[in-house]
């Protein structure tokens, strides 16, 4: 970060940064606001100057699942809150939006994505190099088309939780321990609970369901390739309930994605 100082007093910031595009919105004629999940400075929104316009390249890189290297430049009030940074110079580190977007289900698992990791980070400005991390992987998955749709996303949404302290346990009971497997699973309680841990609306999943899920929590990418459709059906239904629970509202982007999985 680099301070200077600006004819009739003040100081303005410039700042460099690695960072995921979130969402866009218009602007008056021709500009838009960028939201961008960074690196080093946590979440950020800033104005970049006529990137509407048609013959714009600047803009074409500020689209949604762009990885990007931005330079921001803002006085210093707008470093606390009262007006927004610039973006001023754009350089397109992965371009993941172009093999994401000319597919449906990679493109409604993408969006979901970002919405997860823009709720996982509520407050502007405050580093989360986890999250940021998390979401850069898994679009670069979700891009690459190695694994379905679905399960890349299902994964990212059970590491979001794990690391916003809301991991999931799908093998011991996640009230008393009891190694596993356990039958019962309660969003409520934080997972699966064994009979005497057992409370009201709890439901019993297929042990191939938890057997994904607990897969995806932690990588076992031959293991969740293997499962099932209606397994992947049924994972998906208990990620969103959990996911649903935790963040006290549902995702709007999650009822446009197909439970279906595909390659």
């Amino acid at each position: 970060m680099r301070l200077a100082a600006v004819p009739g007093g003040g100081r303005v910031t410039l700042f460099r940064d690695d960072g995921i595009v979130l969402r866009t919105q218009k602007l008056g004629e021709a500009d838009r606001i960028v939201s961008l999940l960074t690196r080093g400075h946590g979440r950020v929104r800033a104005v970049a100057r006529g990137v509407r316009r048609t013959k714009s390249k600047f803009g074409a890189r500020l689209e949604p699942f762009s990885h990007v290297d931005v330079q921001f430049f803002a006085r210093g009030s707008e470093l606390v809150g009262r007006g927004l940074p610039l973006c001023t110079q754009t350089e397109t580190i992965a371009a993941y939006g172009r093999t994401i977007v000319t597919d449906y289900d990679r493109y409604t698992a993408g969006t979901a994505m970002l919405e997860t990791a823009e709720r996982f980070t509520d407050h502007e400005g405050e580093p989360n190099v986890q999250q940021y991390l998390l979401l850069v992987g898994g679009l670069r998955t979700l891009a690459a088309g190695e694994h379905a749709p679905g399960l890349v996303l299902d994964a990212f949404l059970l590491r979001s939780l794990a690391m916003g302290g809301y991991a999931p346990s799908f093998a011991d009971c996640a009230k008393c321990g009891l190694p596993g497997p356990n039958r019962f699973f309660s969003v409520a309680s934080g997972g699966v609970v064994c009979g005497d841990c057992r409370v009201p609306g709890s439901v019993v999943p297929s042990p191939e369901a938890l057997r994904l899920l607990g897969a995806l929590l932690t990588g076992d990418w031959p293991t969740a390739d293997a499962a099932e459709p209606r397994h992947c059906r049924e994972g998906s239904g208990l990620v969103s309930a959990y996911l649903h629970w935790h963040l006290e509202r549902g995702l709007r982007s999650l009822r446009y994605v197909r439970q279906t999985p595909s390659g």
